[in-house]
């Protein structure tokens, strides 16, 4: 591999971001990526992967010093971030960017705000704090990625863990030699393999790369020793992970110019992203043409190929299995499941016999030449009509105001259930004036 400087270039951002650097779309888009997260990590709180997790965390014991989300119980600041980050992807509900082809704010949002709890931050340190942290995962990925994600790599629990290092160093205000070292740490901890999809493995990958983030930065900031090329070097990172390194992509400005956050695509279906197009068809065809699953002879479903070897589980037998089935996440769009309802992806709908049925009579197209986040829906009814939609989910909302609004309405789906009405409008609103908090610490306490 060439010479690059490729991670001190990386840790010279991360380490020098201000706050006064970031554009007030992205400040916006941040906000609402920590509210997205508070939301979606209640939800996943009480799921029986967080459940284990946080019952061999207690097993171990430790300084209570940060606050395990919709549990009411505090832990060690590396133990809070393993179960909150672990809680935050339990349901698949989090956002991506494509740039990263995984979860940038789950991977560094749990082990950023239990060290801000600890360290009493402040709100606008945490959201510089974020930014750095999100910025970093996803100049990462665009580091290895295509081949890497490729190949079988989570990047969500690969780069994830750098974005973590990133945001707990600025946190912790690392210079960039320290912050080049913390990378260091975080690459040669850094794992997790798409073979997992489906399983509870998943989420812990997001719980990982928040708390091995963590202790890469804490470590680092001790004077813990460690190679400060670790993307560049020989048998480093990007040599043994892949067969990209495109550092222009990786050190350059992010599509459409600003930063990698403003490109962040919510979800607004409780199922793996690239399974939404194909959704977002399947809803557009049935409210528009009135169909039934019987209207329904046969359907094929285009998808760019990469979508194989992600989510297209043939025949899921369980409900976390039906989050990365293309055949059913389509057959549940046409025939009215709700799709953003987290209760609909269990075991009775995955073998429910006239779903299954409807399910079975969808194919699905591998095509190239299109983005992953594409899909193209043609239904034949049996009156012998053939109707097509076709959608993109993968262009981020221009309108970020009007995202917001679907943000937090989300939440409060997500979060009342869980806290109640008036604590969840209070961390809402906190979260949303985040800048204007005193203390991190009252965020995590509101999430209790």
């Amino acid at each position: 591999m060439a010479e690059t400087d490729v991670t001190r270039r990386l840790a010279e951002m991360a380490a020098g971001l201000r706050y006064e650097d970031i554009d007030d779309d992205a400040r916006a888009v941040a906000r609402q990526c920590l509210l997205d997260w508070f939301g979606v990590t209640l939800a996943g709180a009480s799921e029986n992967c967080t459940a284990i997790v946080a019952g061999d965390a207690e097993d171990q014991g430790g300084h209570p010093q940060a606050t395990l989300v919709g549990r009411g119980v505090r832990m060690a600041s590396r133990q809070a971030a393993l179960v909150n980050g672990t809680a935050s992807h339990a349901h698949d509900y989090d956002d991506v960017n494509m740039t990263l082809s995984g979860h940038a704010t789950v991977a560094v949002a749990g082990g950023l705000l239990a060290l801000a709890e600890r360290l009493d931050s402040t709100g606008q340190d945490l959201l510089v704090a974020f930014v750095a942290g999100y910025e970093t995962a996803c100049r990462v990925g665009a580091l290895v990625n295509p081949s890497h994600y490729a190949m079988g790599f989570h990047a969500t629990a690969t780069a994830g863990t750098f974005g973590a290092a990133a945001a707990c160093g600025r946190l912790l205000e690392l210079d960039t030699d320290r912050m080049a070292r913390a990378f260091g740490i975080a690459g040669t901890m850094a794992a997790g393999l798409k073979s997992q999809f489906g399983t509870d493995c998943k989420p812990f990958h997001a719980g990982r790369a928040t708390e091995a983030g963590l202790m890469a930065a804490t470590m680092a900031q001790r004077g813990f020793t460690s190679r400060g090329d670790i993307l560049d070097c020989a048998q480093g990172f990007a040599e043994t992970h892949g067969t990209d390194f495109r550092a222009d992509a990786a050190t350059g400005d992010a599509p459409g110019g600003g930063f990698h956050v403003r490109n962040n695509l919510f979800k607004y279906h409780a199922a793996c992203y690239l399974t939404h197009a194909a959704i977002e068809c399947g809803m557009k065809l049935r409210t528009e043409h009135g169909l039934k699953p019987d209207d329904i002879a046969s359907v094929k479903l285009r998808v760019e190929r990469g979508a194989d070897r992600v989510c297209n589980i043939p025949e899921p037998a369980t409900g976390l299995e039906t989050k990365f089935s293309l055949r059913m996440t389509a057959a549940f769009a046409l025939a009215g499941i709700d799709t953003s309802g987290m209760t609909n992806y269990v075991a009775a709908n995955a073998t429910d016999p006239a779903l299954t049925a409807l399910r079975d009579r969808i194919e699905v197209d591998l095509v190239e030449g299109q983005p992953q986040t594409w899909s193209e829906l043609t239904v034949t009814t049996t009156d012998g009509r053939t109707l097509t939609a076709e959608h993109d989910s993968g262009i981020p909302a221009g309108d970020v105001a009007g995202q917001g609004e679907r943000i937090a309405h989300k939440f409060r789906m997500l979060a009342e259930p869980v806290i109640g009405d008036n604590r969840a409008g209070a961390l809402r609103e906190a979260v949303l004036a985040l800048e204007s908090q005193p203390s991190a610490a009252q965020l995590m306490q509101l999430s209790a």
